[in-house]
């Protein structure tokens, strides 16, 4: 199992397994749910009735992802994935894991060296049904990690979460940072007809220098893109998982999009210290 610590304020003891969950030496316990993720939340992480991605986005995603569109993006990772065996450890944290699609497919060959964490309960059950070899967390992944000082080779960021303090703190001296943002041309043709205006947005620059003040330097970065054709299915869950289908005039302009071909865009960002 993935080595884990107390997420009470000001504890951060390990955590060992016990009946029914975890506790650490504190004794403060932590309930392993039915589905098979530990809940690590505190009182201050769940203020909002629902905490995380909203069911309907991550459901979404989930179809989407269940779909393949995703594929291309999983293999332009595989090769920086695989160089974490150059490291001193095997450790991986997935920040934002979501509904648990990119953990199998990247790290299926060492699932107990694997910790996706999440703090959308829908998304965190439907990972540990999907993989319950692995480790799931749910946890706000925006505040502290769950994992102590230098102890991972390989923090993982797609679309999700990026606590610059707490990843510097949990990488190991020759750990890696895998990032991916939405292009500039991700689902440009949908936005263009959805929201009448198509702007393109670049992103990664920001993230290499948010991560230059924790010490972590680019090393590489690549796009990947590719173009698929979307029936009107996966153009109304494209819309949901990134929440530009909320609004009404929006929707109304979603319903009329019966199928276009949608490009697919990320910059893709490895980072060591």
């Amino acid at each position: 199992m993935f080595e884990l610590r107390c997420t009470v304020r000001n504890c951060g003891l390990a955590l060992s397994p016990v009946e029914g969950g975890l506790r650490c030496e504190k004794r403060h316990h932590f309930d392993r749910a039915r589905e098979g993720y530990y809940s690590l939340s505190q009182p201050q992480d769940r203020k909002s009735k629902q905490p995380g991605d909203a069911d309907a986005a991550v459901l979404a995603r989930h179809r989407w992802l269940q779909r393949g569109h995703a594929s291309g993006l999983i293999e332009a990772l595989r090769p920086w994935v695989a160089a974490r065996s150059d490291c001193s450890n095997s450790r991986a944290i997935d920040l934002g894991c979501g509904e648990g699609t990119f953990g199998p497919a990247l790290f299926g060959d060492s699932p107990g060296s694997y910790c996706g964490i999440d703090l959308s309960k829908k998304a965190i059950k439907l990972a540990a049904r999907g993989w319950p070899e692995a480790t799931w967390v749910w946890a706000n992944a925006d505040r502290s990690l769950p994992v102590a000082d230098g102890s991972v080779s390989c923090v993982l960021s797609l679309f999700g979460r990026r606590p610059v303090t707490e990843i510097a703190r949990v990488l190991t001296e020759d750990g890696m940072l895998i990032v991916a943002v939405p292009g500039e041309e991700d689902l440009i043709e949908l936005r263009e007809h959805v929201q009448q205006s198509g702007q393109r947005r670049s992103r990664w620059e920001k993230v290499v220098d948010e991560m230059a003040v924790a010490g972590l330097k680019l090393v590489e970065h690549r796009v990947w893109q590719e173009q698929v054709d979307l029936d009107s299915e996966a153009i109304a869950d494209a819309m949901a998982m990134t929440y530009r289908g909320v609004r009404f005039s929006q929707n109304a302009r979603v319903q009329t999009a019966t199928a276009m071909p949608v490009t697919l865009a990320a910059d893709l960002m490895m980072f060591r210290r």
